[in-house]
């Protein structure tokens, strides 16, 4: 019964995941993908013996271009006319730009304080005094949008998600979850929608009503890894108006830094085309240290963009480490290979030392340090930072927004 009410009711759903156990966020994928199939499949799998095996995709560059397409006809098809406006390209996730750009954690102060009473963690409770009574430097704006995540993934706060995505919209701003190929989730952001009323505020250093004149839109994406970064950039890049900017900002392993601290390079070396970019970054310390509290700014780093996560030893980072690079991430060369043949009328080079520095638009690499691998047992993809990590998440995030409006106000 639960597998047949599970197809349409969200409820049945949930309890369907626990029953086997499984992700809710894997099962709704099935149910996707198998669309009006969902609930005779899974009683087909419910009564016989199963021997699951996994069948690559994606397994040629033909196919992987194939899948990119997909990903961006439904973009598309939710979003018209994208190809008549400029856009700010943003690589980054899912809930920081859209948490400063809306308010909306800090509009439900008074009900997440009486979660945190009621029901929150107690290490959340203690932080939350702390704040109030400044025992602490940390930014309550940051807080409240840790503990929305947390209260929203509880049975009471579920209401205030859909609540969110509706203050979204009256923001302008729309949301893509992927649905046939890269788990990639984009959101289309339209400045002159933008509530200048319940932005955070630490986005409004100057009056923000020229903002309703503004004609462009912020195009962000939740950070694809690899050659997936590539390839989406070329597809935005390929279907939206003038490119005014491109903006990318993720974790990273740090050689020479400790978790939160921030690194912004200037020079990438990347393991898929073996170029080493060398780039003017739009960022710079100063960009990033009034909004750190507990972490540090490390500028002029110089990155290395690499395979994977868990094929990095000791041995390899030290030669790393001796060449200078401090900097172990997974999308910034994909990303600047991309940028390459943005500007440049042919494929992007192998093996040769590129300047990127007379780019036409602006760009900048945002990285926030998750891990320590040179540290014992803190390895590249190894644990998560928690809610320590939302300062330098925020901090980068509101590097990039003010950018953004700081050079679209000089467009009006």
């Amino acid at each position: 019964m639960i597998i047949k009410a599970g197809q349409n009711d969200p409820d049945a759903l949930q309890q369907l995941s626990q029953a086997l156990d499984m992700a809710l966020d894997d099962l709704e994928r099935f149910k996707t993908i198998w669309g009006n199939s969902f609930t005779e499949n899974m009683q087909r799998i419910m009564k016989m013996r199963c021997d699951f095996r996994v069948r690559l995709l994606s397994g040629s560059l033909s196919e992987y271009i194939r899948a990119t397409r997909f990903w961006w006809d439904n973009i598309e098809d939710k979003v018209p006319g994208l190809l008549d406006r400029p856009v700010y390209f943003v690589s980054s996730n899912t809930h920081s730009l859209i948490n400063l750009l809306t308010g909306f954690a800090i509009q439900q102060k008074d009900t997440l304080e009486q979660y945190l009473e009621d029901d929150g963690d107690p290490d959340l409770q203690v932080e939350w005094k702390d704040i109030k009574e400044r025992n602490v430097p940390s930014n309550i704006g940051n807080f409240l949008y840790y503990v929305l995540k947390k209260y929203q993934q509880t049975t009471k706060g579920q209401h205030l998600i859909e609540e969110q995505r509706a203050f979204e919209t009256t923001c302008g701003i729309t949301r893509i979850p992927s649905e046939h190929s890269f788990d990639v989730e984009a959101q289309i952001i339209d400045l002159s929608k933008l509530n200048i009323d319940t932005i955070d505020k630490r986005l409004c250093p100057q009056e923000l009503g020229w903002l309703a004149k503004s004609d462009a839109l912020i195009f962000n994406v939740d950070y694809p890894l690899g050659m997936a970064a590539f390839n989406i950039l070329n597809k935005v890049a390929e279907h939206v108006g003038r490119v005014l900017g491109v903006y990318i900002m993720g974790k990273a392993a740090t050689l020479n830094g400790v978790h939160v601290d921030v690194m912004i390079p200037t020079v990438v070396y990347d393991e898929h085309s073996r170029n080493t970019y060398m780039f003017r970054n739009a960022f710079s310390a100063a960009d990033v240290t009034p909004y750190l509290v507990y972490g540090s700014v490390l500028d002029n780093q110089k990155a290395v963009t690499v395979l994977g996560t868990f094929i990095q030893n000791a041995r390899v980072m030290d030669v790393i480490y001796r060449e200078g690079y401090t900097d172990i991430e997974m999308e910034a060369g994909p990303y600047l290979s991309s940028i390459y043949e943005m500007f440049r009328p042919k494929r992007h080079p192998w093996n040769e030392i590129i300047s990127l520095h007379r780019v036409p638009f602006d760009m900048g690499i945002l990285h926030y340090a998750s891990d320590t691998p040179m540290s014992k047992g803190k390895n590249l993809g190894a644990g998560t930072l928690s809610y320590y990590g939302m300062d330098s998440t925020y901090a980068t995030s509101l590097a990039i927004l003010r950018r953004i409006f700081e050079l679209e106000s000089k467009r009006y």
